[in-house]
């Protein structure tokens, strides 16, 4: 089975979270993941009613996301988290429970995140109507070593998703475009075991991720080789009656 991994975003309410969490979810799942999406706004709805908005309660609330994404990648299945979380050490508690953790530090300035705020919560919180509320009256803590920054008030949104795929990619986490019909396939045991051997120098996870990249490469190393369409064609049917492509 493939395994599942997190994305998780945090940053300033209204830096862009959800918007690329919505954007990113479609191309996981071309790429042949089940994927959960643990929206901030959504969560505290279901999940976290009756939560406040005090430290204690703030943790709490992450805590029950890092748990539910934990599920979902244990069982194969990737989890996209959007909310704030802008406490360091709930975000590194999340990182130790999940395992596979990708965080996507949001970057973006508060002047920015005022100016685009459509609920009108910064105001409100300006003039005190709110209490505790991040990046006004409550801090909010960068992360430190995030795998992914994205700046939202310097670039488009799309930029910002070319950075997280790309990254995703780079880890192989995720296959990249065009394979997203690869499959699992049974394979002898002596030669997963020497699959498993040449995966300690590579950077690739696991076996199933080893694989997919030498046969994306073999199909893409055209410029050093040339096939003809005729022989491409030929070489994925064979890759199909093996069972690694559909």
């Amino acid at each position: 089975m493939r395994e599942g991994f997190t994305v998780w975003f945090t940053g300033l309410p209204s830096s862009g979270k959800s918007t690329l969490a919505r954007m990113l979810e479609p191309i996981i799942r071309e790429r042949g993941f089940n994927v959960e999406v643990l929206d901030g706004d959504e969560v505290r709805l279901h999940l976290s009613k009756g939560l406040g908005f005090s430290k204690e309660d703030r943790d709490e609330n992450i805590r029950r996301i890092g748990y539910v994404a934990s599920l979902v990648t244990r069982s194969g299945g990737v989890a996209i988290t959007c909310a704030i979380s802008p406490y360091c050490a709930i975000r590194d508690e999340a990182r130790q429970k999940i395992g596979r953790f990708v965080e996507v530090f949001v970057k973006c300035s508060l002047e920015a995140c005022i100016e685009r705020d459509a609920k009108g919560l910064y105001k409100k919180a300006l003039q005190g109507e709110i209490q505790n509320f991040t990046g006004v009256s409550d801090p909010y803590e960068e992360p430190l070593a995030p795998e992914v920054v994205v700046e939202t008030d310097k670039e488009s949104p799309e930029q910002s998703l070319h950075r997280i795929v790309a990254h995703l990619e780079s880890l192989g986490y995720l296959p990249e475009e065009g394979f997203s019909g690869l499959t699992d396939v049974a394979i002898p045991s002596y030669l997963h075991r020497e699959i498993e051997r040449r995966v300690t120098v590579t950077r690739f996870p696991d076996v199933s991720h080893y694989v997919t990249h030498l046969l994306t490469q073999a199909l893409r190393e055209q410029d050093h080789e040339p096939i003809a369409i005729e022989e491409k064609t030929e070489i994925l049917e064979r890759l199909r009656e093996l069972g690694y492509v559909e």
